[in-house]
C-alpha cells in the first residue's frame, strides 16, 4: 500500500514560526512518531512526505534517524492541503492502484490503524477512519449564535485519518475540485461531492490532530502512558 502525508503544517496555533510537524515531543519532532507508526506498519510500502522545500532538510534529518530513506520520497506540497494531495496523487507511482493519506500532525495512529484501513480499501472505493461522537453536537445560526438544531449524535462520526481511495477515482475527484473550484478540507468531501461512496473504518480515540499546546501536552501523556519516550 502506498501513503501520502501532507506535512507542511504552520506552528501559528501552536505559537511557534517554524512547521509545527518539526516541534518536539518527548524528545523527538512530532513527524519521527508519525513516520515511526508507518514503518511498523505491515501493509505499507511507498511514503509520499508532502512538504516545502525549506522544511526538507529537516524532514530528511528525521527519515535517515529513522532509517526510512529507501522508503520516504519527498514530494513539494501547494499552497494549500488540497493542494498538495493532488500534487502527491501526480507523483505516486504509476503502479499506485490505492493510496492512504494520513495528516502528518496525527502523530499517535498506531500501526494497526494503518493495517486496517490499508486491508479494508481493498475491498472498497474509499473510507475514512472515524469515531463516533460522544458530545450533544448543536447547529447553530453563525450571524446571531442562536441554536438552529441538535441533530442525532447516533449519526455522527468525528472524521480522523488515514483516510484511503482508488488512486484513479481520487484524481478525477480532485481535477473536478479544481475545475469547480470546491475547497474542502478534507479528501473524503471530494469524494462525496463527486457522487461515489465512502465507508466508514474505526479509528482511535487516541488518534489526535495535534495543533495546539494543549493537543501536545495530551499526546504526550498518551505517549507515556503507552510507555514510549522512556
Amino acid at each position: 500500500m502506498y501513503l501520502l502525508i501532507p506535512a507542511a503544517g504552520s506552528g501559528r496555533r501552536m505559537g511557534s514560526d517554524r512547521n509545527k510537524l518539526l516541534l518536539p515531543l518527548l524528545e523527538k519532532p512530532l513527524l519521527a512518531w508519525t513516520l515511526s507508526a508507518a514503518k511498523a506498519a505491515r501493509s505499507l510500502r511507498w511514503i509520499g512526505l508532502i512538504g516545502q522545500p525549506e522544511d526538507f532538510q529537516d524532514f530528511k534529518e528525521i527519515v535517515v534517524s529513522l532509517s526510512m530513506t529507501k522508503m520516504v520520497h519527498f514530494i513539494q506540497g501547494g499552497a494549500t492541503r488540497q493542494e498538495s494531495v493532488f500534487r502527491g496523487l501526480q507523483a505516486l507511482p504509476a503502479v499506485a492502484q490505492r493510496v492512504l493519506i494520513h495528516d502528518g500532525a496525527r502523530c499517535l495512529v498506531t500501526p494497526e490503524l494503518f493495517d486496517r484501513c490499508a486491508g479494508e480499501l481493498l475491498h472498497c472505493p474509499g473510507l475514512v477512519a472515524a469515531i463516533p461522537v460522544k458530545d450533544t453536537i448543536k447547529m447553530v445560526e453563525p450571524s446571531s449564535y442562536q441554536v438552529r438544531g441538535t441533530p442525532d449524535r447516533r449519526q455522527l462520526w468525528a472524521a480522523q485519518t488515514p483516510q484511503g481511495f482508488e488512486v484513479e477515482r481520487l484524481t478525477r475527484c480532485h481535477q473536478e475540485g479544481l475545475r469547480q473550484g470546491w475547497e474542502v478540507t478534507d479528501d473524503a468531501t471530494l469524494f462525496e461531492q463527486c457522487g461515489l461512496p465512502v465507508k466508514i473504518v474505526e479509528g482511535e480515540e487516541t488518534n489526535l490532530k495535534v495543533t495546539t499546546p494543549v493537543d501536545l501536552a495530551i499526546a504526550e501523556f498518551i505517549l507515556r502512558q503507552r510507555g514510549e519516550g522512556g
